[in-house]
């Protein structure tokens, strides 16, 4: 599936979106270059799922825990992540709940440590806006993706 989008707007507007068609346990990971979005995306996936506080990019701490009404989510940033296995000391085994979402940026950082994705979406830049990728890679995906296409 792909999807272009104009701006940063209609990026958190699509975000919101797909917020709305999660439920855990899901794993999304998100591909790009820098500044294709990434957490701009993951703004508009929390606000579609209630959230109303800040979203900070988890840069520098490359893990960002949220506590929503139904879920939690954790939004990780592996872009500094200088070994995979620097996610064992994060305590990334205790992150694994039935009631979590996973957003995870830079996911080939962490391979071999982290869940299989259920949905990877790839962000390019364009001229004018942003072209997304969407691939399910699990059943779970294969529905979500059917829902957004609803």
């Amino acid at each position: 599936m792909e999807i272009i989008l104009a701006d940063p707007e209609s990026q958190m507007a699509f975000g919101a979106r797909l917020g709305a068609c999660l439920s855990p346990p899901f794993v999304l990971y998100l591909e790009g270059d820098l500044g294709t979005g990434k957490t701009t995306l993951t703004r508009g996936l929390l606000r579609g799922l209630g959230h109303e506080g800040a979203v900070r990019s988890p840069t520098y701490t490359l893990i960002e825990p949220y506590s929503l009404a139904t879920m939690r989510l954790h939004h990780l940033d592996l872009y500094r992540l200088g070994d995979p296995e620097e996610l064992e000391y994060l305590g990334l085994r205790d992150l694994m709940e039935a009631d979590a979402v996973w957003v995870v940026e830079w996911p080939d950082r962490g391979s071999g440590m982290l869940p299989p994705a259920d949905l990877r979406i790839g962000i390019d830049h364009l001229p004018e806006g942003r072209r997304l990728v969407l691939r399910a890679e699990s059943r779970i995906g294969e529905s979500l993706l059917v829902r957004l296409n609803a």
